[in-house]
């Protein structure tokens, strides 16, 4: 089942505030026409990003798929080709098993990167990426995998403690 969720207000005040009529606030993504591929990501967060600069900006959101699909997060075109705005990774990869994972439920973050030359501000419930669901394949003979996933941004990196 594809879906999108609120983080639990209790990983909200963990990784943004204890702000209760913010996250109540949080906008869950849509598509902005019938043929749009994705679905506009809003910034819960402000800020300024210098020229040079890098901010990360929290959604409160997670997102549930199907174990054969993957969710693609992209900057929003009008950013990278009207303000030289992109993202720090340029595509997100976001895996179906980061979905409520123990170390931050699968709260997905957008880390944009200012590329111009001018200040480039976001304000709360600004569109900041744009995140597309697809499925993927694998491998015909591929030897089965038994790892989990156990952490969040980077854990599929981390080696497991003996």
């Amino acid at each position: 089942m594809r879906k999108f969720e609120k983080i639990s207000f209790k990983q909200f005040k963990k990784d943004v505030s204890n702000d209760k009529k913010l996250y109540e606030s949080i906008i869950l993504p849509t598509r902005s026409t019938s043929n749009s591929a994705g679905y506009d990501i809003r910034s819960i967060e402000s800020g300024i990003i210098k020229p040079g600069e890098a901010k990360v900006f929290n959604t409160g959101l997670k997102v549930c798929m199907n174990s054969d699909e993957v969710f693609y997060l992209y900057i929003r075109s009008s950013l990278g080709y009207k303000y030289n705005v992109t993202m720090a990774n340029s595509v997100g990869v976001i895996d179906a098993d980061y979905y409520n994972n123990e170390d931050n439920e699968g709260h997905f973050k957008v880390k944009l990167i200012n590329h111009g030359d001018k200040d480039f501000e976001v304000k709360v419930n600004d569109r900041i990426a744009q995140g597309v669901f697809m499925k993927y394949l694998t491998v015909d003979e591929e030897e089965k995998i038994d790892n989990k996933r156990k952490g969040g941004i980077g854990s599929t990196n981390k080696k497991e403690e003996k």
